[in-house]
């Protein structure tokens, strides 16, 4: 990565600034129902806010496909923001157009603006030059600080900061300082933990890591394909048999004694909270069952190895960590975490998740708000978004 711009290298005072956060946050009933990504974008605000900048806020909330989609508002997230950060939050009916150019225009130094859901408009995720020129219109200064969007080439993250002066936010900065400390030199040795559900999903952030890695932990749904494929009866485990062909490739690299999988699971008759659970060995696991967890032994397996790391990276449950009877293993896992005295960054957002339940978040060195920007990071990507502010750095 080359060097970005900073806030510190912004002459905000005075100006009008384009924040580009991460306020994609689940709502129920109206409400916004996890706030940790509005906390983690409090900093950059504030940080405008007493530079004497006038804060423009935009960001998608979740997939309208480029229509207006009432449910998909912005105001419940205006609402929680002021709330969390003690200021007037004005909200515009849309993120360009005339209420949008009117309220900008009236804000005055300190003044918060979030613009309606960029995803309302088509031009949002076709990166469109119109829809980037009326955003970048808005603004004097453009700053990045939605680590979560950074992999997407869409008009608020890259089509804005090809066309007025940009920087990175602190957010960012912090995101980009803990993934470039895994990718390029992570303290020994380097273990990385992953969970979830499908296997495709990883597949190439496997292929990736796996020469890199010390050692290469494999909990959640993902582990029953390559089990299923090493010749292990599954029952009724979640199994991706399309992919069966590139996981035999990937077991016959040399890097593949790297991968752990478990060697217990806990087991139910039922894909149900209720079901009853059973421990069992990998090589025990019965027709018509369901594998939801990792077993203890792979539990305390994984701890161990954990604790003698010294980085750790952690994407994915263990098991179905919602319901209680199938949630020891990403429990245990989340406390070696918190125990060890390694370099311990977490990412995804059912990550995150677990931990904010299990009271873990503020245990770790890095907590990511960016699931698959971090992902693709580490799979070697470049990010767009980071990629369209390091022209303002040459």
């Amino acid at each position: 990565m080359g060097r970005l711009l900073t806030l510190a290298d912004l002459p905000v005072s005075g100006h009008r600034v384009l924040l580009r956060s991460d306020l994609n946050v689940p709502l129920r009933d109206g409400k916004v129902a996890d706030d940790f990504r509005l906390r983690a974008t409090l900093p950059a605000i504030e940080q405008l806010r007493d530079a004497g900048a006038a804060v423009i806020l935009c960001s998608h909330l979740g997939r309208p496909r480029g229509c207006v989609v009432d449910g998909m508002r912005m105001a419940p997230v205006a609402g929680a923001l002021s709330e969390l950060g003690g200021f007037a939050v004005a909200q515009a009916s849309d993120s360009v157009g005339a209420d949008a150019g009117r309220l900008v225009g009236e804000a005055r130094p300190g003044d918060v603006v979030l613009l309606e859901n960029t995803r309302f408009h088509p031009g949002e995720t076709t990166n469109d030059p119109d829809y980037s020129s009326e955003l970048a219109e808005l603004a004097d200064f453009f700053v990045l600080d939605a680590f979560g969007s950074a992999h997407r080439a869409h008009a608020s993250t890259t089509g804005v900061s090809a066309l007025i002066r940009s920087a990175a936010g602190p957010l960012l900065e912090r995101e980009l300082a803990a993934f470039q400390t895994l990718m390029e030199k992570p303290p020994r040795p380097f273990t990385v933990v992953l969970g979830g559900a499908k296997v495709s999903d990883k597949l190439p952030l496997v292929r990736a890591l796996l020469p890199k890695v010390d050692a290469l932990l494999m909990g959640g749904g993902m582990c029953f394909s390559l089990l299923a494929v090493e010749g292990y009866e599954v029952g009724n485990s979640l199994v991706e048999p399309d992919h069966f062909d590139s996981l035999r490739e990937l077991l016959s690299t040399p890097a593949a004694d790297r991968l752990v999988l478990p060697s217990d699971i806990v087991t139910a008759d039922r894909f149900d909270e209720d079901a009853g659970s059973t421990a069992v060995g990998v090589n025990s696991i019965e027709e018509g069952t369901w594998g939801l967890d990792i077993g203890p032994a792979t539990a305390e397996q994984f701890a161990e190895v954990i604790g003698g790391s010294g980085s750790v990276f952690w994407n994915g449950p263990m098991g179905v960590f919602e319901w209680e009877a199938f949630r020891a293993g990403t429990a245990t896992v989340a406390a070696a975490m918190a125990r060890s005295s390694g370099f311990r960054v977490a990412g995804g957002g059912d990550s995150v998740a677990a931990l904010r339940m299990l009271g873990r978040q503020d245990d770790l060195d890095h907590l990511s708000t960016g699931g698959g920007a971090g992902l693709e990071l580490l799979e070697g990507r470049i990010l767009p978004g980071v990629k369209g502010l390091e022209r303002w750095a040459r």
